[in-house]
């Protein structure tokens, strides 16, 4: 980095900062936090299988096949995993539960969840952090494609 701060090693997270944005996160937890529905398993599987049988049939309706389209099984595959994800996503965003209402339900009275919750915010803070500070040093050829032009000055030549 330009200032030359980050020049003598990775630093370490700044840990105070990450516990303050953790525990302003948990603060907020009754209003933004909610729990979703996941499926997971076979049912991934069941509905990936059912979306590539459909896909395999509408291509075929319309004169393409592996035989026409040696390769379109990675077509279909890839499809029909968009197709999975975008159902699931839907309903997962339909179905959402506030961590009150989850704590209510699993008889929570200790707020054990939400210490859970902190350790791992924190835990994924400190990480992302330490990435980031792990490729600084890729940076400034990463930042360059923001510098703006540079355009000949008058009296340069083109």
């Amino acid at each position: 980095m330009p200032n030359g701060k980050h020049s003598q090693g990775p630093p370490t997270p700044l840990s105070s900062q990450a516990d303050g944005v953790t525990g302003d996160l948990v603060r907020l937890m009754p209003r933004d936090l909610v729990f979703v529905m996941r499926f997971m398993g076979e049912s991934q599987h069941r509905l990936q299988r059912h979306f590539q049988d459909f896909i395999r049939a509408e291509l075929a309706a319309g004169g393409v096949t592996a035989r026409t389209h040696p390769m379109i099984h990675l077509f279909i595959e890839r499809h029909a995993i968009l197709l999975r994800d975008f159902v699931f996503s839907g309903v997962s965003l339909a179905r959402q539960f506030p961590v009150d209402e989850i704590e209510r339900l699993t008889g929570d009275t200790t707020s054990m969840i939400r210490v859970d919750i902190w350790d791992q915010l924190k835990s994924h803070i400190e990480t992302a952090e330490k990435q980031f500070q792990s490729q600084a040093h890729t940076l400034p050829n990463l930042l360059s494609a923001f510098e703006p032009p540079a355009w000949p000055t008058a009296g340069e030549e083109k």
